[in-house]
């Protein structure tokens, strides 16, 4: 990792979001299965807005950076087909913590995704911005605009999209990943493994040899070799609006849904 690289992974370390304790919450306050969906919800659909490539990898091209262009394309193919796996694991997990089978068939992507809208809409369309038709926060929507910014082929916003990809990555690889593999298996609330065919899509994520830290590592390489004085600005615009967009939907989602304030110093050692 270059110098300049290994600065702009220190910012997104810094930042509040790398050490948001929403998962910590989550495992420490066993949530009711709704309020699970609802947490599902907003992360689905969080989620589903990264995937897609957009023109950010024609864009990258365009502008003569072909080997990042290629770097950014193998994480895009990489995502592709990732949202049933999650509608099938958010749907698993709400099963075990309802003790029943409130999905029947965990692999029905469409109503399993609609009933998570529904458990959102039921808890948090009180919310200043809260739209009913898609079920987001104001802070969602907020998030999920960031990564609109692909559409476009100018060339500082593909700075700015390289700057949100390493940010992305980055707290996915350390720290979405883990948190919910410490709220979801480690707590042991829920009685799953990472073996299970439901939760293949955190399996599949989670550690060094997972997709995440592959993610990573591409995103690190293609920002080193892009590092000037000129790119730095837009880069670390791009990271910081992604950074600050997310920890303000963890802010909410903690506050309205776990309720934040859980004493972490006693509950944490329990699921740690």
């Amino acid at each position: 990792m270059s110098q300049n690289a290994e600065n702009i992974v220190s910012l997104i370390k810094s930042h509040r979001c790398y050490s948001h304790p929403i998962f910590k919450h989550w495992a420490a306050s066993n949530p009711e299965p709704n309020v699970i969906g609802a947490l599902f919800h907003q992360i689905q659909m969080f989620c589903s807005s990264t995937r897609p490539g957009w023109e950010f990898p024609n864009a990258l091209e365009h502008h003569g950076l072909n080997v990042e262009s290629h770097l950014l394309q193998e994480i895009v193919e990489s995502e592709e087909g990732h949202g049933p796996e999650l509608a099938s694991m958010a749907a698993h997990i709400i099963n075990k913590a309802a003790g029943e089978m409130v999905f029947h068939d965990t692999n029905d992507q469409i109503s399993v995704e609609e009933k998570l809208k529904d458990y959102s809409n039921q808890l948090l369309k009180t919310l200043p911005g809260y739209t009913v038709e898609d079920g987001l926060t104001l802070q969602a929507r907020k998030a999920i605009s960031v990564f609109d910014m692909r559409k476009s082929n100018s060339r500082e916003d593909t700075y700015r999209n390289l700057g949100a990809t390493i940010a992305l990555e980055t707290i996915s690889h350390q720290q979405l990943i883990p948190g919910e593999k410490l709220c979801l298996v480690d707590s042991g609330a829920y009685g799953v493994s990472l073996d299970e065919p439901e939760m293949h899509y955190l399996h599949e994520h989670w550690g060094e040899s997972g997709a995440e830290a592959h993610h990573e590592q591409n995103a690190v390489e293609a920002v080193s070799s892009v590092l000037n004085d000129e790119t730095v600005t837009f880069i670390e615009e791009g990271a910081q609006d992604f950074l600050d967009s997310l920890c303000a939907l963890w802010d909410v989602l903690d506050s309205t849904l776990l309720h934040s304030g859980i004493p972490l110093d006693k509950d944490v050692k329990q699921v740690a």
